[in-house]
């Protein structure tokens, strides 16, 4: 039996999103090949309430607090992953794993035809990770100019381009 549950995210999960992206954020400000590179800011609770009200978000919870998340929104007839984030202490227990899987099911069952997102290149929890449920590199962003505008914001927020890429998952 888990010691956790994935449900749809609700309002009130904003601030316990806001909680668990700021302690993840602690790897990235603790990996050594990113000594120098800002970690960007964590988005706000509030900003969290507006993504969580388009209704693509999940929660993961340790009876009622939220120790980890996807914040997802739609792009046309895709899903776009803007974080997926689990609370340190929480970590290595499939948590992150099982919001993905989740995302995806939820994702092909709504009849979209892919999930995108935008991630570190060479960190493990990163692509490495995405790429064990079917996520590739994508190279031509024809069609797809919100990732090409987060990788931009990325790098305008001091993120390496040369690390950064975009991947995908087709659900069709």
């Amino acid at each position: 039996m888990s010691d956790f549950s994935i449900r749809l995210a609700s309002a009130k999960d904003a601030e316990g999103f806001h909680r668990v992206e700021e302690d993840a954020a602690t790897l990235l400000k603790k990996e050594p090949s990113l000594k120098g590179i800002p970690v960007p800011p964590s988005s706000s609770a509030e900003h969290y309430r507006k993504v969580i009200a388009k209704g693509q978000c999940l929660s993961a919870l340790a009876g009622d607090e939220v120790i980890g998340f996807a914040a997802a929104g739609r792009v046309g007839r895709e899903l776009h992953l803007h974080e997926l984030s689990v609370a340190t202490a929480h970590q290595r227990r499939g948590i992150g794993a099982t919001l993905l899987r989740a995302l995806i099911i939820d994702a092909g069952n709504s009849g979209l035809r892919a999930i995108t997102l935008n991630t570190y290149r060479d960190i493990p929890w990163n692509a490495p990770f995405y790429a064990r449920y079917g996520f590739v590199e994508v190279e031509n962003f024809e069609g797809r100019e919100h990732l090409a505008q987060s990788l931009e914001g990325a790098v305008a927020l001091g993120m390496p381009r040369e690390r950064r890429c975009a991947m995908i998952l087709f659900l069709d």
